[in-house]
């Protein structure tokens, strides 16, 4: 396993506007300077958190993904975000993990959002994704995900290449959550960021978007990176940014050994 570099893209999303969206993003990718591995938009951001996927939702083969593809496979990066899917007779609100070969891995948000009502719109995921990359493990969720630890919560796994039956390792290593969380509730946003960083001892990345969306609902963004013992490595407030930054193998191994609480987890298991 060896560092990771993740860019995140914070940015003032255009109303249920596809077009404006996608030219967006691919001029502030086309920014980053930095070689990069892996590239995370926020959620919904190619429409901003709508709830008319009758009207905007796509197949997997629709405008967006091709656009994914394209960008993954040109920058050499993986992409993700999410966007309205439709699948099945479903709406779905997906997180795609885009690789640079155009295959990807998906995972469909499980916590609805019934206070703004995408329960009655959307379809809720049933199972989590962990990506690998290089070595790291990677859980991705998305937005009100964030509100429930159990779905997040750090269990062990047994290595599949030892030949001790005692020799465990952290489920992952990487928590990231895609949102559009408004500015009102922010105070929960950064408090639950930071617990699920220190609870899972991971590092935590929240990507959130700013400015008002198509309601009049302000966003201050606050994406932030934390690190396994919640020390806050990048916030911004308030204003679009893309960020680099490289997420150390070292500072990981050396606070999961000095500080070992992950073995003495709960064994438990979740029902769907």
């Amino acid at each position: 396993m060896v560092d990771l570099t993740i860019s995140i893209i914070q940015a003032n999303l255009k109303w249920e506007d596809k077009v404006s969206n996608l030219e967006l993003f691919a001029g502030k990718i086309n920014s980053i300077k930095e070689k990069t591995r892996i590239v995370v938009l926020p959620e919904m951001f190619n429409t901003g958190f709508s709830m008319h996927p009758e009207v905007l939702a796509e197949k997997m083969d629709g405008d967006t993904i091709t656009w994914m593809k394209k960008v993954a496979g040109s920058k050499n990066i993986i992409l993700t975000g999410s966007l309205m899917i439709e699948e099945g007779g479903n709406y779905f609100n997906r997180l795609i993990w885009m690789l640079p070969d155009g295959t990807y891995g998906v995972y469909d948000k499980r916590h609805l959002f019934a206070f703004g009502h995408e329960d009655q719109h959307y379809a809720p995921g049933k199972k989590r994704l962990i990506a690998s990359v290089n070595g790291w493990k990677i859980n991705v969720q998305v937005c009100y995900d964030l509100r429930f630890p159990v779905w997040a919560r750090q269990q062990n796994d047994s290595s599949p290449n030892s030949n001790e039956s005692d020799q465990i390792f952290p489920e992952y290593d990487v928590l990231i959550y895609v949102a559009n969380w408004p500015e009102r509730r922010i105070l929960a946003w950064k408090t639950l960021l930071h617990a699920r960083a220190i609870e899972n001892q991971c590092y935590v990345i929240g990507v959130n978007r700013v400015g008002d969306d198509g309601h009049g609902i302000y966003h201050s963004g606050d994406s932030m990176i934390i690190d396994p013992l919640g020390e806050i490595l990048y916030q911004k407030t308030s204003e679009e940014d893309v960020f680099t930054y490289t997420l150390q193998k070292e500072r990981l191994d050396e606070v999961r050994s000095r500080f070992p609480f992950w073995k003495d987890a709960d064994t438990f298991q979740i029902q769907v």
